[in-house]
């Protein structure tokens, strides 16, 4: 009689902004010990190369209007894997639970009786702040944070633009880019100042970091200046004025 394997499991990992040295402890355990690792193309190369050899990995990367596969099809590896006994490590940029995604695939995997695991990592935002010396909080200037998709699921932007408007607090606009125009019109038709300061962040904590400072009116013309492209980050706020401070900022003229 054919006995079916067992069932594996899957831990939802966060590999963090890109410096491997930020990879927590556990999701580095979790990597030396899985038999599969399905990771995404925000996930650096540095990290990628801890997976030990011989352990299979399969890329499901996304990229602006490019998936290597669609979310659901993504899901259904998961627990096809699982399903095979496997113990799979699915690896992505950031957090899995900040806008990537790891909710849905949990969703998936827990409805089927797959047992899964989550492995928090550093989000992009908190990199970003601390590679150029940033809080995202700070008693003077902002008393709240907010993370915001830069489009929702049918593509559109169309966001709570009133409360996203409010003075102090941080604004991080994820994967905001292809709605910049649409943001930054929304913000400022809402009552928030066209001088706000404003930056687009671009691999933050890797060699190629890049900050572009800006403000708020400007920061469509800065992108096109500078031809900044995904993925990069858009935070909004007077925060920012703090980076000024910080030794690892790129030389740039300042703006505010």
């Amino acid at each position: 009689m054919h006995t079916p394997p067992a069932l594996g499991s899957v831990a939802l990992v966060g590999a963090g902004p890109g410096d491997p040295e930020l990879l927590t402890l556990k999701a580095l355990r979790r990597l030396e010990a899985a038999q599969v690792v399905v990771h995404d193309h925000l996930v650096g190369a540095a990290i990628l190369d801890m997976i030990p050899v011989g352990v299979e990995r399969i890329y499901v990367g996304k990229k602006a209007s490019h998936h290597t596969l669609p979310q659901e099809e993504i899901s259904a590896l998961l627990l096809r894997l699982a399903r095979a006994g496997k113990r799979v490590v699915r690896l992505k940029g950031g957090d899995p639970f900040v806008f990537g995604r790891g909710g849905e695939e949990m969703e998936t995997l827990l409805a089927a009786g797959i047992t899964v695991e989550i492995v928090p990592g550093i989000t992009a935002a908190l990199g970003a702040g601390a590679a150029f010396g940033f809080p995202l909080t700070h008693r003077d200037h902002a008393q709240s944070c907010v993370f915001v998709t830069g489009h929702l699921k049918d593509h559109s932007v169309n966001l709570d633009w009133p409360a996203l408007a409010r003075p102090q607090q941080t604004l991080v606009f994820y994967m905001g880019m292809a709605g910049l125009d649409t943001i930054v019109t929304q913000l400022q038709a809402h009552g928030l100042a066209p001088d706000t300061p404003a930056a687009l962040i671009y691999k933050a904590t890797l060699p190629e970091q890049r900050l572009w400072r800006s403000t708020l009116a400007e920061l469509p013309d800065t992108a096109r200046r500078h031809g900044v492209k995904p993925p990069a980050l858009i935070v909004i706020g007077s925060v920012l004025r703090l980076a000024a401070m910080a030794p690892r900022l790129p030389e740039a003229p300042a703006l505010w």
